[in-house]
């Protein structure tokens, strides 16, 4: 994986704020069970700020997702209270370390499909994301996942290579270079109200699939 930074660095200042940094994927970087595919990073991430010495994976110091991930079992119920109790700007190298290990220790991955990393949520333009299509399937092949999750309209379109609504598409299996996918209403920003469908959808997925979690 650490071949592709460089590269993801390079589109960070084609596309990204020039005073933060791209977020890479982490996780289960071997096999893993589950791969989580999102758009892309905000600024919210501490891991994006310039003198971040820390690893540099999605949705370090926010909140809500990391419910999504103790709702189907990611991360632990313990772990999910102690992050929802803290305040902002307290996560440490170290305490990031600890969550992505029990995301790893779940065999799971996550990802987003443009790792360049803007002040806000603002919308990226599909052009943005198709020119990190082959740098995501070789991230892919890299990692090699059993089931992947793509979240939201723009995503699944974009990696599937075809119109894709959600809410169209819940719990129907698509396939991507000969891996299981399923499309997930976007959990969080403008999508926050979707939150239930996409656990309850992710649930079922587990479930079907017995993935371990």
């Amino acid at each position: 994986m650490k071949e592709l930074y460089s590269r993801f660095d390079e589109l960070q200042l084609k596309y990204g704020a020039k005073e933060l940094q791209a977020i890479y994927g982490g996780g289960c970087e071997q096999n893993p069970d589950i791969c989580f595919v999102f758009m892309n990073p905000t600024g919210k991430n501490v891991a994006s700020k310039k003198d971040w010495t820390g690893i540099r994976y999605p949705w370090l110091e926010t909140k809500t997702i990391w419910k999504l991930f103790a709702d189907i079992g990611i991360i632990s119920s313990a772990l999910n209270h102690h992050i929802q109790s803290m305040k902002p700007l307290v996560w440490t190298p170290e305490f990031c370390e600890q969550v992505y290990n029990e995301v790893r220790n779940k065999k799971a991955y996550i990802t987003n499909l443009a790792k360049c990393t803007q002040v806000d949520a603002r919308p990226l333009p599909d052009r943005v994301f198709k020119e990190y299509l082959d740098l995501f399937s070789q991230e892919m092949n890299i990692i090699k996942p059993k089931i992947i999750i793509l979240f939201g309209n723009q995503v699944s379109s974009i990696v599937l290579g075809k119109n894709i609504r959600v809410s169209e598409q819940r719990k129907i299996e698509h396939s991507y270079n000969g891996c299981k996918v399923y499309s997930v209403f976007y959990p969080v920003g403008n999508g926050r109200f979707n939150l239930p469908k996409a656990i309850e959808d992710l649930k079922w997925i587990v479930d079907c699939w017995k993935i371990g979690c």
